[in-house]
C-alpha cells in the first residue's frame, strides 16, 4: 500500500505545475476564442480549411463527447464536413493541459510529437472526408430537410431565406431549416447563418455569450471555466488514470508485458482494440501510458494509447454517424488508428530510443522520493480543486435544488423530464442545458449528468424539446 501511495503521489507531483498551467490556458482560450468565430474560416472542403481547423483544434482541451457539440456547432455554422472532421480528431487527441502533462511525465519528445500526430491525423482524415464522403447526407439532415419542407409550407409567403425581424426572436429550435442551410453553406460559402437568414441566432448553445464582459470579467470567468468547469469535466478521468497507472505500477508483473513486447505491431493492434471503445481523456491517459513503459512496454505501444484512447468512444461514434454519416465516421476511426499505428511504428523504429526514456525520478517512483516544495503546493493546489469540484460542489448543487422543490401547480403540469443518451461530462451537461434553455417558452432547465436527465419547465412543445436534443448532438430515448 505504501508503494502504491508513493507511486500516485510521484506522478501527481510531477503533473500537477503542468496541468494546473493548462488549466489556466484553457480557461483563456474558451473565454477568449469563441466556436462562432472559428467557423469563419472553416467553410471550405480544401486543405486550407482543413489545416485551420487542425490548428485549431489541437490547443483545446476538448475530450471525446465534449467535443461533439462544439463540433455540431461549428458545422451548422458554416463549417464543412471536411474541416469538421478534421476538428473532431485534432481537437480530444491533444489540449493545452495534456500537452503540458505530457512533459512533465513522458518528456519534451512525446509532447512534442503527441500534436505533430494529431495534425498529421487530423488533416488527413478530413481531406479524406472533403474526397470520398462530401456528398453523403447525414441522418440528422435528412430529417431536417422534411421539416424545413413543412417549415416553408407552413410560413406561406414568408420564405425560409426571411430575415428575422431581430436577433432575439430567433430560436434554432423553431427555425426547421438550420441543418439544410448549414449543408448548403458547405457549397455556398456562406456563414453564420441558419434556415431564418437572420445571421446572428447560434445553434449550439455551449457557450455563455461574453461578448458584453470587461476584460476583468472576462479573466475572471477565464480561472473560473479553468480551475472549476475544466477541472470538473477532466477531473474525475485524470484521477482514474493515475490510480490505474498506480495499480499497473505496483502490482501488474513485468513479465506480462515483456512477451507482448516483443511484436510492437501486435502489441499496437490489441492497444487500439482496448483504447477505441473505452472512454479516457487525453490527460488521464498520459499516466497510464507511463505506466506500460515502466512495465516493458515500448514507446510505440504507449503512444497509441495516447493518441487512440482519447479520440474516439461507443458514444461519441453513434453520434457522429447521425451528424455527419456513416462513410465520414469509418474515415475518421480509420483515421485515428492508421495515424497512431504509423507514429508508434516511427517511434519504435526510426526514433532514437533514448529520446522516450522515462527521468530516473519517475522509474524510482515506487520508492520513497523528497518532493519540492513548489510541486508539493501544485499538488495541494490541483488535489483541493478536484475536492471541490468533484465532491463538494455536486452536494452544493443538489442542496440547493432541493431547497427550491417548492413549486406552484401550474409549474408542476409545465415540467418534464426527457432521457438523454450520449452526456458523458460536464461539457455535455452545460450543452444541454444551455441549449435547452434558449428554447421560448422555457423558463427553467435541470440536467442531472449522473442520470442522463434533462427536466425542462415551462410553456414549450415536447417535440421541440426533443428537435433540441438531437440538433445539439444527442439521442432522445424517453
Amino acid at each position: 500500500m505504501t508503494n502504491f501511495l508513493n507511486s500516485l503521489l510521484a506522478m501527481l507531483n510531477s503533473m500537477s505545475p503542468y496541468v494546473l498551467l493548462g488549466f489556466l490556458i484553457a480557461g483563456l482560450l474558451q473565454v477568449f476564442v469563441k466556436p462562432s468565430m472559428m467557423s469563419r474560416h472553416l467553410s471550405g472542403n480544401g486543405i486550407g480549411s482543413v489545416l485551420k481547423a487542425a490548428l485549431l483544434g489541437i490547443p483545446l482541451p476538448l475530450c471525446s463527447c465534449g467535443v461533439l457539440p462544439t463540433a455540431v456547432s461549428l458545422k451548422r455554422n458554416g463549417a464543412s464536413s471536411a474541416a469538421t472532421t478534421s476538428f473532431l480528431i485534432a481537437t480530444p487527441q491533444t489540449g493545452v493541459d495534456s500537452i503540458a502533462a505530457t512533459y512533465s511525465l513522458l518528456g519534451p519528445w512525446f509532447a512534442l510529437i503527441r500534436p505533430i500526430g494529431a495534425l498529421v491525423g487530423s488533416v488527413f482524415g478530413g481531406v479524406a472526408v472533403g474526397r470520398l464522403a462530401k456528398d453523403e447526407t447525414p441522418e440528422e439532415e435528412i430529417a431536417s430537410s422534411a421539416k424545413s419542407k413543412e417549415c416553408s409550407e407552413s410560413n406561406g409567403s414568408k420564405t425560409a431565406s426571411s430575415k428575422c425581424s431581430s436577433s432575439s426572436e430567433c430560436h434554432c429550435s423553431d427555425c426547421q431549416c438550420s441543418a439544410e442551410a448549414s449543408s448548403s453553406n458547405d457549397e455556398k460559402g456562406e456563414k453564420g447563418e441558419c434556415g431564418c437568414g437572420c445571421g446572428s441566432c447560434s445553434c449550439s448553445g455551449n457557450n455563455e455569450d461574453t461578448s458584453n464582459l470587461s476584460f476583468f470579467q472576462k479573466c475572471i470567468a477565464s480561472l473560473r471555466y479553468g480551475f472549476i468547469d475544466m477541472v470538473g469535466s477532466v477531473g474525475k478521468w485524470l484521477v482514474i488514470g493515475l490510480v490505474i497507472a498506480a495499480l499497473i505500477t505496483v502490482f501488474v508483473p513485468e513479465e506480462l508485458f515483456l512477451s507482448v513486447a516483443r511484436y510492437p505491431l501486435l502489441a499496437m493492434l490489441l492497444m487500439v482494440v482496448i483504447a477505441i471503445p473505452m472512454y479516457i481523456c487525453a490527460t488521464g491517459s498520459i499516466p497510464i501510458a507511463l505506466s506500460l513503459i515502466l512495465k516493458g512496454l515500448t514507446p510505440g505501444v504507449a503512444f497509441v494509447l495516447l493518441m487512440a484512447g482519447p479520440a474516439a468512444n461507443f458514444a461519441s461514434v453513434i453520434v457522429l454517424r447521425r451528424s455527419m454519416g456513416t462513410r465520414a465516421t469509418i474515415i475518421y476511426i480509420s483515421s485515428v488508428i492508421i495515424t497512431a499505428i504509423a507514429f508508434g511504428l516511427a517511434i519504435d523504429y526510426l526514433l532514437p530510443r533514448e529520446w522516450f526514456i522515462p527521468s530516473a525520478s519517475l522509474q524510482g517512483m515506487c520508492h520513497h522520493e523528497t518532493f519540492s516544495v513548489f510541486d508539493t503546493v501544485c499538488s495541494v493546489i490541483l488535489a483541493s480543486l478536484l475536492i471541490y469540484t468533484l465532491l463538494i460542489k455536486p452536494r452544493v448543487h443538489k442542496h440547493n435544488h432541493n431547497q427550491n422543490t417548492e413549486q406552484t401547480l401550474e409549474e408542476m403540469e409545465n415540467k418534464r423530464t426527457y432521457t438523454i443518451k450520449g452526456m458523458m461530462c460536464p461539457h455535455c451537461q452545460a450543452a444541454v442545458k444551455n441549449g435547452l434553455s434558449q428554447l421560448e417558452g422555457v423558463t427553467a432547465v435541470e440536467v442531472d449528468l449522473s442520470k442522463g436527465t434533462a427536466e425542462v419547465t415551462g410553456d414549450v412543445a415536447p417535440e421541440k424539446v426533443i428537435e433540441k436534443i438531437r440538433l445539439l448532438g444527442y439521442d432522445y430515448v424517453g
